[in-house]
């Protein structure tokens, strides 16, 4: 008899899907025989002009306390990020990136029996936590690569708790039109809570942003998710937080693990939200990285998905394969058959060096 026999672990556990990390790039780089160096990644929607230089010097200075247990409650952090965003501190919650926040959300909301509703080709991380909890994850095809918000609609029922709208959405870049994304909160039956994971929403111009938070402070049943990882530069932190009625906060702090952010995150997190002048130099880094593969993939017949965010999809053909030869010459990018979309690539975007490189690699390969 196999040791996981013995323990009996709970039904079900087997035919969970596990998410695809990528590999290490020293590994990558040892595979093919490329100086670490050398190796350009625009694979995970990372923002390649690195962290805020104010939230380096608090991560400097916080790295001599580093003895000591982080505050769990957050206390500077809350009411400095409370009074970037004119809520109440205890409006917010902060998680170990907003996948924790997700998780949380699982915990208070779904189990078997249960569903919730999300686009096919959103983030996989929502469809997982409903098979963590035996819950239904019921996913609406996109029209236009854009969450298709009747036909999400139209999944809801008695036992629908959560429905997931990703705006910006990762992997295909597209957004709601912000009027028809209020007209489709307020029609939500009162047993749905609606999340909004806006991962990528500061990298949208203030003007274009929806006016979210302030549906939030207005009572309206809702979560936001938001990360320190994109527009911020500091995925290695891991560091999310939601918005949301002090209610709800409530229900989901029961579940957080004490010391779930770490001091050097809480301090970093405290610095960039001062740090106007880096978050616009990362808009239009981005802006201007996208204008470039817009027009580099024209110019080589490429069709490419409109991007609100920090990635594009090209449409390679062969993504997986494309993807693999790519690697193999020093650029990585991401391939998308897991959500659905088999020909195509999400490449995000990095500096324009960076950017030509993997340009010059696409080309040559095609």
């Amino acid at each position: 008899m196999s040791v996981l026999a013995q323990l009996k672990p709970r039904k079900g556990i087997d035919d969970l899907v596990v998410y695809e990390p990528g590999r290490p790039l020293e590994e990558v780089a040892r595979e093919h025989g490329i100086a670490p160096g050398d190796l350009v990644k625009l694979a995970s929607n990372e923002n390649n002009l690195g962290p805020s230089p104010k939230a380096v010097e608090a991560m400097k200075e916080a790295a001599t306390r580093m003895h000591l247990y982080p505050d769990g409650g957050a206390f500077y952090l809350r009411n400095a990020l409370a009074k970037k965003l004119g809520a109440s501190p205890d409006m917010l919650i902060f998680g170990n990136g907003s996948n924790e926040l997700i998780e949380f959300l699982g915990h208070v909301f779904l189990e078997p029996g249960l569903n919730l509703v999300m686009s096919q080709s959103a983030f996989i991380i929502y469809k997982l936590v409903a098979e963590t909890f035996g819950a239904e994850a019921r996913m609406a095809p996109m029209r236009d690569f854009t969450h298709d918000l009747e036909a999400m609609a139209d999944l809801i029922d008695e036992n629908t708790r959560l429905v997931f709208v990703a705006n910006p959405n990762n992997p295909t870049g597209t957004r709601v039109n912000n009027d028809a994304l209020k007209s489709f909160l307020d029609a939500l039956p009162s047993h749905v809570l609606p999340v909004l994971d806006e991962a990528y929403v500061e990298l949208l111009a203030p003007e274009d942003q929806p006016d979210s938070l302030n549906w939030v402070k207005e009572s309206q049943p809702l979560i936001l998710l938001r990360t320190f990882s994109k527009t911020y530069g500091l995925a290695g932190l891991r560091l999310g937080y939601g918005v949301a009625h002090p209610d709800l906060i409530h229900l989901l702090g029961k579940f957080r693990q004490p010391f779930n952010v770490n001091a050097m995150a809480q301090a970093a997190a405290m610095a960039a939200i001062e740090d106007e002048d880096y978050v616009q130099q990362t808009r239009t880094c981005i802006r201007e990285g996208l204008a470039f593969f817009e027009r580099s993939c024209t110019e080589l017949g490429l069709e490419t998905v409109p991007s609100c965010a920090n990635f594009i999809l090209i449409q390679t053909g062969e993504g997986r394969r494309r993807f693999q030869e790519m690697q193999a010459r020093g650029v990585i990018a991401r391939p998308m058959d897991g959500y659905g979309l088999p020909d195509w690539l999400r490449v995000s975007v990095g500096t324009a060096t960076e950017n030509q490189r993997a340009m010059d690699v696409l080309r040559e390969l095609l």
